[in-house]
């Protein structure tokens, strides 16, 4: 299996400049606990500019297989926190391709590949992740929607103007062009306009329960993307807590009501 290492420093400025760019008025300060999902932000992919495929991505066929599929998006995963990541400290990754397989769905062909990562901070193991990641055909239509929960305790909406995922895409590196080039993403990639990104969204998903419980401890968390959701248009984030609440079921619907993203966080 492909194994890469990598290492990083939780930068102050870098934990800052995404906390502005979720709307925050101060950011963790240095010694202070990293939140869930803000390490996406580094280990960023500086492959060289040469090495960048038409759609904006690295090209396939090094670390990541290449599955003969040109369309790759992010489509969910898996976490497990047993530590935090401290800003400022050293941080390292191994990762792992753990499997690859493809099937003919409704859609037409598909592959999905699975990486997993090992995060330590100060050489305590600090996050365990799975990440899911979908291979499709040029022209793949988009999969038949399913309408969103109708009920729900937490609810906050926003509107992800364009600002907002240029913003995302410079702090992750990510030069996918489905997030910044509107003629691409309608002419070439067939959307309506530009794609949010996956992880930003489970990030928001999971900024919704650090706002209504600012106290608690993620001690795992799940994510499945079922549908893009575009920049522009309202998209709305919600959260239903257990009766013990131990666990919070979180979704994401868009401007017409349909799901696009759930979730589940388990608390300590």
């Amino acid at each position: 299996m492909n194994l890469e290492s990598a290492v990083d420093i939780v930068a102050p400025t870098s934990v800052a400049a995404l906390a502005a760019t979720l709307d925050y008025d101060a950011a963790p300060a240095e010694r202070e606990a990293l939140p869930p999902l803000w390490h996406w932000i580094f280990f960023r992919p500086t492959v060289r500019q040469s090495l960048i495929a038409a759609d904006g991505h690295p090209q396939k066929g090094g670390f990541l297989p290449d599955l003969g599929l040109p369309r790759r998006m992010w489509a969910g995963g898996r976490l497990r926190f047993p530590a935090p990541v401290i800003v400022g400290e050293r941080i390292t990754r191994e990762s792992r391709v753990l499997k690859t397989s493809e099937k003919q769905g409704r859609t037409g062909r598909l592959g999905f590949v699975t990486v997993g990562h090992r995060i330590a901070c100060g050489g305590t193991l600090a996050i365990e992740e799975e990440h899911d990641i979908v291979y499709r055909e040029a022209g793949t239509p988009a999969s038949a929607p399913t309408a969103a929960p109708a009920d729900q305790a937490w609810h906050r909406t926003l509107i992800p103007e364009e600002t907002l995922l240029f913003r995302y895409s410079a702090l992750t590196f990510n030069a996918h062009r489905i997030h910044y080039d509107t003629p691409y993403v309608t002419q070439t990639e067939g959307h309506p306009g530009l794609v949010v990104h996956g992880p930003l969204i489970a990030t928001l998903l999971m900024d919704l329960l650090r706002r209504r419980l600012p106290d608690a401890t993620v001690r795992e968390f799940s994510f499945k993307a079922l549908r893009p959701c575009f920049a522009g248009n309202p998209l709305h984030l919600c959260g239903q807590p257990s009766a013990d609440g131990k666990s919070i079921e979180l979704w994401s619907k868009d401007h017409e009501g349909w799901l696009g993203m759930t979730a589940r966080a388990m608390l300590d």
